[in-house]
Parts: C-alpha cells; sequence; structure tokens
C-alpha cells in the first residue's frame, strides 16, 4: 500500500513524464502506422520493384556487371552499397552517392539479378513514405533528432512503468475494465484511459523500449568501428582506399564470401571506405536461413584487390540486440495478419495518449476554476 507521499511522488512522475513525451509518442505512433504496411503501400503507389518473368533457371549474371551497369547511369558517382530484397534472388539494389563517406544524397538503382538490366531508378528523398520515415526516425534532424527521440521513449518507459504503479492501488476499488459510464466525463475518461493503457501494456513496452535501443544504431555502429574493426583492420591503418581500377572481381569475393558462410544468404555488400567497411575490403552482411538468424549480420571481410577472406567476426552483443529489437518494433516478421495486429496496439495507444492528455487539460480546468472561485 503506498503512502500519500508516496502516491504524490508516483503521480507527479506519471504526469510529467507522460506530458513532456505525448506529443512526440503520438507523432511517432501517427507516421509509425504507415510505416507499417510500407510494402503493402508501395505496391498499392506502383513504386515496389518488380522482376519480368525468367524461367527459373536462368542463370545469374555476374555481380562485376550488375555493378556496371548501375554505374553507367551515374558515371561520377561511386558505387557504395549493394543489397538483396529478404525474399528472392532476381533483384540486385545498388547505392550510389558522390562519395563513400556517408550522405543523404544517394540514388538506387534496381537491375536485374539475371541479365543486368536496369529496371528501374527508384526515387530517393522523396514521396509521402519518406517524409513519414524521416519525422518517424530523427525528425529531420539526423543523429540529434534520433537521440531526442530516444529520450522521448525513455519517458514513455516511465510513463508506463509509473502507471502500472498507480493503477494496482486504483483498481482495488473497481472490478477490472470496469467504466464508471454513470459518472462525470472525466472519470469515464480515466477510466477508459487505464483500461487501454493495460491492453497495450506489453505491447507499448516493447515498442518503446526496442525504438529507443535503434535510436542508438548509429553510435552502436561506430563504437563496433572503434572497438573490433579497427582492430582487425590495424594491418591496412594508414593505407589510401583501393582505386576501383585495382580492385578484384567482385563476382571472386561474393564466392568467398558466401564460402565463408555456407547456409546463409547475402543481405547486404559495403564497399571500400563506406562506412560500414574499410579502405582495403569488402564486407558482405550475411545472414542466417531461420527466422531468428535471419535477423543476425555475419560480416565477411574480403580483401579488395585478391578477393581473400580477411575476417569474419562474430558480431558483437550490442549489435546482435539491435538487429533483434528491429523486428519486434516493427512488426514485419509475421506477415499481414502481424502488421494488423500491430496497426491495432498502435490505434488503441494514440487513445492512450490522447485521453491522457484530455484529462491533464480538464484537470487545469478544474484547477482554474477552483482557484477563480
Amino acid at each position: 500500500m503506498l503512502s500519500p507521499a508516496a502516491l504524490r511522488y508516483w503521480s507527479w512522475t506519471h504526469r510529467w513524464s507522460s506530458l513532456v513525451c505525448t506529443l512526440f509518442m503520438l507523432l511517432l505512433c501517427l507516421t509509425g502506422l504507415p510505416l507499417i504496411f510500407h510494402e503493402e503501400i508501395g505496391h498499392w503507389l506502383g513504386t515496389e520493384v518488380q522482376a519480368p518473368a525468367l524461367p527459373a533457371d536462368t542463370p545469374q549474371a555476374s555481380l562485376d556487371q550488375v555493378l556496371a551497369a548501375a554505374q553507367a547511369r551515374h558515371p561520377e558517382r561511386v558505387v557504395q552499397f549493394a543489397s538483396r530484397p529478404e525474399e528472392g534472388d532476381a533483384l540486385w539494389f545498388v547505392t550510389l552517392t558522390p562519395t563513400p563517406d556517408p550522405t543523404q544524397d544517394f540514388k538506387s538503382i534496381a537491375v536485374d539479378a539475371r541479365t543486368a538490366t536496369v529496371l528501374s531508378q527508384r526515387p530517393v528523398g522523396e514521396g509521402f513514405m519518406h517524409v513519414m520515415l524521416r519525422l518517424h526516425v530523427d525528425l529531420f534532424a539526423g543523429l540529434a533528432g534520433k537521440l531526442f527521440l530516444g529520450c522521448m521513449g525513455l519517458l514513455l518507459l516511465v510513463a508506463i512503468v509509473t502507471g502500472i504503479v498507480l493503477y494496482a492501488p486504483f483498481m482495488r476499488r473497481l472490478h477490472f475494465g470496469q467504466v464508471r459510464r454513470e459518472r462525470s466525463a472525466r472519470l469515464k475518461w480515466l477510466d477508459l484511459h487505464n483500461l487501454l493503457g493495460s491492453v497495450t501494456l506489453v505491447w507499448a513496452l516493447v515498442v518503446a523500449a526496442t525504438g529507443m535501443i535503434n535510436t542508438w544504431a548509429d553510435l552502436l555502429i561506430k563504437y563496433w568501428q572503434h572497438d573490433q574493426l579497427s582492430a582487425l583492420l590495424e594491418p591496412w591503418a594508414g593505407q589510401a582506399m583501393v582505386p576501383v581500377a585495382e580492385r578484384g572481381s567482385l563476382q571472386q569475393s561474393l564466392e568467398a564470401a558466401q564460402a565463408q558462410a555456407p547456409g546463409m544468404r547475402l543481405s547486404f555488400i559495403a564497399f571500400p571506405g563506406t562506412a560500414f567497411s574499410s579502405p582495403q575490403h569488402n564486407t558482405f552482411f550475411m545472414r542466417g536461413n531461420t527466422p531468428l538468424r535471419s535477423r543476425l549480420w555475419q560480416p565477411v571481410l574480403v580483401d579488395a584487390r585478391s578477393a581473400r577472406i580477411t575476417a569474419a567476426p562474430a558480431l558483437p552483443w550490442y549489435l546482435a540486440a539491435l538487429l533483434l529489437s528491429q523486428p519486434l518494433h516493427f512488426g514485419d516478421y509475421g506477415g499481414l495478419p502481424l502488421k494488423v495486429l500491430w496497426a491495432l496496439l498502435d490505434g488503441v495507444t494514440i487513445g492512450v495518449l490522447g485521453s491522457g492528455l484530455y484529462l491533464w487539460l480538464c484537470r487545469r480546468a478544474q484547477a482554474r476554476r477552483e482557484g477563480s472561485a
């Protein structure tokens, strides 16, 4: 049983942690709804690239041919990344940028993996879904925006925990889920707020916690580069980036990486000098075929000149936690039924946040009336 002083402390903490983050959480919930269905929306809008139908035994084109076809579209740019879709091997997506350094100025080219034919240049940095994604991820403010939203996620966790503490003694006077419809509008909204909060409790904890972890992605990757990659790549420290003309066959590098990680599928490739690689290596990020392992990466560093394996370091625990948190946050690991469930819970959470804001405004209005009386 909470003492009156403890009750006031928990109530104050719950109120202000909720109020500070409410508007931002409402924004994240609203922008998160279309992002849950980004694949379906892409198909509906016609922005998803579809590979043409070819016989099943059609051989794959060389990776060198694929990248050359993409590079021909923008010869003034460098290839920074190349990736495969999660399902199927009919496409490559090639990212080209002005320099290997991290940037928002990039072109994404879809290439048929069997014919090395450019299928489309996907629009990047424009459109409704891009605006939703940037608002949801970083408020168009880069790393600072991500860390700010991470702080808002932490406040939401505090609000949820303090709400649980306050709800337990409150419900001793009522049946679970009871809504006092015969009382004032404020009490009805309070009961609805508590009921909806209890319905979404576990989901909100999971989504808030994983969302907060995702905001640390840039920092965790930089720490991994400093903590582990720098030690692995010490023999090449200080060397300049391998010129494109001196690089060996990318197809041979790919085959070497696949031989190093048998039974795994390629997720993406980071080329020399980019954020996920070194100036001397092509880094292949492989993923497993099981539901769990498909979310985890196995980096394989291949010498860009000789196509020989340099290292295949194990993924550190903090990057594994980051990668495993992403499907829990986005709800994209169970097909359309899970996406619908995620959307329904997101909608209920909007109701929780909105009702909490309404209750605070009612409380303020009542305090003003009592003060003027």
